[in-house]
C-alpha cells in the first residue's frame, strides 16, 4: 500500500486553517504533494483537499485531525490514496454508462472496486459476466418496491459498499434509501436546453430543434434530479441529426460525465457545499 494519504475537510472559514493543517502534516514528517482550498464567501464555509506522503504514523495524524476537527467544527476525512472504494452499480437495460464504468475500472483508471451490479432487468447480465462482476437481479414493481429496496440495502450492507452509482437505472429511489446513503449515491441524467421531461425526451428535443444536448451527474437526494451537481458537459447537434443520432450523442456524453464524476468522487475531489459542490479536479 502506498504511504500517500488524502485529507479533505470542510468547516466554517476562519484565519489559520491552512497553517494548522500543514503544521500537523510537517510535524509528523509528512510532505505535502498537492493542496487545494476554497473559501465560499456566500456560505462562509472553507473547503480543502491535501495529498501528503511520508507520514509514518497515519493513526497519529488522524488523532491530530480529530482534535483539530473538534476545535474548528470541522468535517474531515483521511484515506489512503490508493484505496479502492467498494461500489454497487445499478442499471436497467441501457449499457453505455455501465460498460464505460466497468472498462475504466478494469484498466485501473477509477479507484473503485465494483462489488456488485444490481439491475431490475436481466438484459445486462452478459456484460457483468464478461467483466466477472456479480450480477444481482432485483425486479421492481409498484407493489414490490419496498421489498426490492430492502433487498438493495441488504446488498449494500453485505458488500460493504460505500458508493452506489445509478448507471441509467430507470427507477426512483425512495427517501429512505436516499437518506441512508446521503452523499454516496451518484446519478446521471440528460440535460437539454430547454429541458424536456417525461417520455421520449430526445424526440421532444428533436421536434423543438435543440442545438445543445448534454448530461448532468449529481448526488441523489429525495428531491428528484435536484441533488448537488458534480459534473456536466454538452455537445452541439445539428438540425439534420435524426432522433437516433441525438440519442447516440446523448449516450456518449452521459457515459463521459458519469465516469468523470465517479472518478472524482473516488479520488476524494468532491466536497458537498450545501446544495452545491466544490470539485478540486
Amino acid at each position: 500500500m502506498s504511504d500517500e494519504l488524502i485529507l479533505k475537510l470542510s468547516c466554517p472559514d476562519r484565519p489559520g486553517i491552512v497553517r494548522a493543517v500543514s503544521g500537523a502534516i510537517t510535524e509528523l514528517g509528512g510532505n505535502i504533494v498537492e493542496s487545494q482550498q476554497f473559501g465560499d464567501t456566500t456560505s462562509g464555509n472553507f473547503h480543502m483537499r491535501v495529498e501528503t506522503e511520508r507520514i509514518a504514523d497515519p493513526d497519529g495524524f488522524r488523532n491530530r485531525m480529530a482534535n483539530m476537527g473538534q476545535a474548528l467544527n470541522m468535517a474531515w476525512e483521511v484515506s489512503a490514496k490508493d484505496r479502492k472504494i467498494p461500489t454497487v452499480i445499478m442499471a436497467s437495460k441501457e449499457g453505455h454508462c455501465l460498460s464505460d464504468l466497468l472498462y475504466h475500472t478494469k484498466e485501473g483508471k477509477i479507484q473503485i472496486e465494483v462489488a456488485a451490479i444490481v439491475a431490475n432487468h436481466e438484459t445486462l447480465r452478459p456484460l457483468a459476466d464478461f467483466y466477472g462482476v456479480p450480477f444481482i437481479y432485483i425486479p421492481v414493481t409498484k407493489e414490490t418496491k419496498p421489498e426490492a429496496e430492502a433487498a438493495l440495502l441488504k446488498v449494500i450492507e453485505d458488500t460493504g459498499a460505500e458508493l452506489v452509482v445509478l448507471a441509467r437505472y430507470m427507477q426512483i429511489l425512495s427517501d429512505k434509501v436516499c437518506e441512508a446513503m446521503e452523499g454516496r449515491v451518484i446519478n446521471i441524467h440528460h440535460s437539454f436546453l430547454p429541458s424536456f421531461k417525461g417520455a421520449r425526451p430526445y424526440a421532444q428535443a428533436h421536434a423543438r430543434g435543440v442545438k445543445l444536448i448534454g448530461a448532468t451527474a449529481h448526488y441523489v437526494t429525495p428531491d428528484l434530479d435536484e441533488g448537488p451537481i458534480i459534473e456536466q458537459d454538452v455537445v452541439r447537434v445539428k438540425h439534420s441529426d435524426s432522433v437516433s443520432e441525438l440519442m447516440s450523442q446523448g449516450e456518449d456524453v452521459e457515459r463521459r460525465v458519469l465516469t468523470r464524476a465517479v472518478r472524482w468522487h473516488a479520488e476524494q475531489r468532491v466536497l458537498i457545499n450545501g446544495t452545491s459542490t466544490v470539485v478540486f479536479a
